[in-house]
């Protein structure tokens, strides 16, 4: 009788576990993927503004460009 209680209850499991061809859904594997990859690329963003605020957008001129304007103001031609 042990037998077929363990045959009776695998059977039941294996009825809840059918899949329904016409509903396919990602599941729990697909939520947590999609959970970490949102999470991954929060913590991205989260970088990249931090690097950004640490950026100094004023261009410094270049020596080429000082020496140039220099000779010109001074009429030389400017030496390379």
């Amino acid at each position: 009788m042990h037998d077929m209680d363990a045959t009776h209850a695998v059977t039941n499991m294996v009825t809840l576990a059918e899949v329904n061809q016409d509903k396919v859904t990602p599941g729990l594997l697909g939520f947590v993927v999609f959970a970490v990859l949102a999470v991954g690329v929060w913590q991205l963003m989260k970088s990249m503004n931090r690097h950004m605020a640490r950026v100094d957008f004023t261009e410094k001129p270049s020596t080429t460009a000082t020496r140039t304007e220099a000779a010109a103001n001074d009429g030389e031609h400017p030496k390379e």
